[in-house]
């Protein structure tokens, strides 16, 4: 094996491959460095706190120097991408390899592994030619930069993964494009992350570019009616001929909890065949073989860390509500204000919620819904408040719990009323220096179909209502100024 002489840095650690690979090098006693773009999502993952670990916020778009963040690191895991930028994220992937590739070639980096995507002949999708692509200017770098190539993975909020799952489990009759014929290898997890961390020591020469694949080639039809089976669920599968992968991302965001520029690229790969051709990284790695059904076995089953993380302040309440039917990605609605007002002052008026001022904008909205969750049997109406002016995590506001509490920065409201899913309220108040942002903002993990419904028919009052609130609280907060946030 090939001696590691440095740190290994991990770009990309807080995605789903990012987190399972982050945890899995500390495993091995590999010092780390995990970087994300919000160094407070990093912050939130139950590794964090390692000691074999740092934390760095870097934003590959931006030409800030990375020499820092490079600094005694020997290996370099790439495992960023742009999908959820919009739809110019194609140039924005290549600007972002460039700047890394540029950094790369002045650092005292050894090894660059990149985690690429299964290339078809002849490809016209923006997300795999962008794959590609960022393997060739990584490469330009001068460096050694190993890419590891791979379709559909089969893991706890991969994308792919989340897609089809919600498709299968929202919907009693899919209308699909013809093309979900194609076929694929998909690849289990924990087959990943294995061929991954063995990269890291593997002796390998000069740059070389393999496939990862799973046991067997499948269509996504058959994945989807053999998710069926696993999940207990029938399912109607037509194929309409005049439905394109691009027509069809029109209403994929009705159906899956998925962010809407990821999944409209992923499901208009579904134009091609992703079976790998090129040299097989099993030969030089050989690994177990699991199955299709297995690995989505093991996917559900770790569906429940989407909660049991700092984000919902590992409350044993939402821990408990999770249920392997709700959607992995949560939908969200808020709105957020810039403000003169301290940030001190801010927060008292934040834990006044519910109380003498009751929800600082639209009161008979919220009573309203609270009567609703009565009428099929919810508490919303029994009033609850800490006495004083603080409050802390456990606390109950009528039928909310507490279950984050940060002084002049962050309160989370873990949702008690009866509806189909989970969700969260959180007041987060960011001290820019001159001035204070005050973002308040739902977050809604739907279950099923029938959740998702709940969201949309809610949508209209959040935006209404979350507007209102924000600047009310503004200015009971005794700001002179108060505008919407432009960022």
């Amino acid at each position: 094996m090939q001696a590691v002489t440095g740190k290994i840095l991990v770009l990309g650690a807080t995605g789903y491959i990012g987190r399972h690979l982050v945890s899995a090098l500390l495993s091995q006693q590999y010092p780390v460095v995990a970087t994300s773009r919000d160094l407070s999502s990093l912050q939130n993952i139950p590794w964090s706190g390692h000691p074999n670990l740092e934390l760095h916020q870097v934003d590959l778009h931006d030409s800030g120097d990375l020499s820092s963040v490079l600094s005694d690191v020997s290996t370099v895991f790439y495992l960023v991408h742009g999908m959820a930028s919009g739809s110019d994220f194609y140039q924005y992937e290549l600007d972002m390899a460039h700047h890394m590739s540029r950094a790369v070639s002045k650092s005292d980096v050894e090894r660059v592994i990149y985690l690429g995507a299964t290339q078809p002949d002849n490809v016209s999708s923006s997300h795999l030619a962008a794959r590609k692509a960022t393997g060739n200017i990584l490469r330009d770098s001068g460096k050694q930069v190993i890419e590891l190539r791979a379709g559909i993975i089969i893991g706890s909020g991969s994308a792919a993964f989340e897609v089809m799952r919600d498709i299968v489990s929202h919907l009693p009759v899919v209308t699909a494009p013809a093309s979900i014929r194609s076929a694929s290898c998909p690849i289990a997890l924990e087959t990943m992350i294995g061929y991954l961390t063995k990269l890291v020591s593997l002796p390998v020469d000069g740059s070389p570019t393999f496939d990862a694949r799973g046991p067997e080639t499948i269509s996504y039809e058959d994945q989807m009616r053999r998710f069926a089976r696993i999940i207990n669920k029938r399912v109607a599968i037509f194929k309409v001929p005049l439905l394109t992968p691009r027509i069809a991302t029109h209403w994929l965001s009705l159906v899956t909890t998925v962010p809407k520029p990821i999944a409209q690229s992923l499901i208009q790969g579904l134009e091609y065949d992703l079976v790998p051709t090129g040299e097989d990284i099993s030969s030089l790695i050989p690994s177990p073989q699991i199955s299709f059904e297995r690995a989505v076995e093991s996917a559900l089953a770790e569906e429940s860390d989407v909660v049991r993380n700092d984000l919902w302040g590992f409350d044993p309440d939402a821990v408990a509500r999770w249920h392997k039917g709700y959607g992995y990605y949560p939908k969200q609605a808020g709105f957020t204000v810039d403000t003169d007002a301290s940030a001190h002052t801010l927060w008292q008026k934040i834990c006044n919620v519910g109380g003498d001022e009751g929800y600082f904008f639209g009161d008979a909205l919220w009573t309203l819904r609270a009567y609703m969750d009565a009428a099929i049997g919810g508490d919303a109406l029994k009033k609850r408040r800490p006495d004083g002016e603080t409050l802390k995590t456990g606390d109950y506001i009528d039928s909310w719990k507490v279950i984050k509490c940060e002084e002049n920065r962050h309160l989370s409201l873990l949702f008690g009323m009866k509806a189909p899913g989970l969700g969260r309220l959180e007041f987060t108040i960011v001290d820019h220096g001159e001035h204070r942002s005050l973002d308040i903002r739902a977050w809604w993990h739907p279950a099923g179909f029938s959740g998702l419904l709940y969201w949309f028919a809610m949508m209209p009052a959040h935006l209404f209502i979350f507007r209102g609130m924000a600047f009310a609280l503004a200015k009971k907060s005794g700001a002179k100024v108060t505008t919407p946030s432009r960022r």
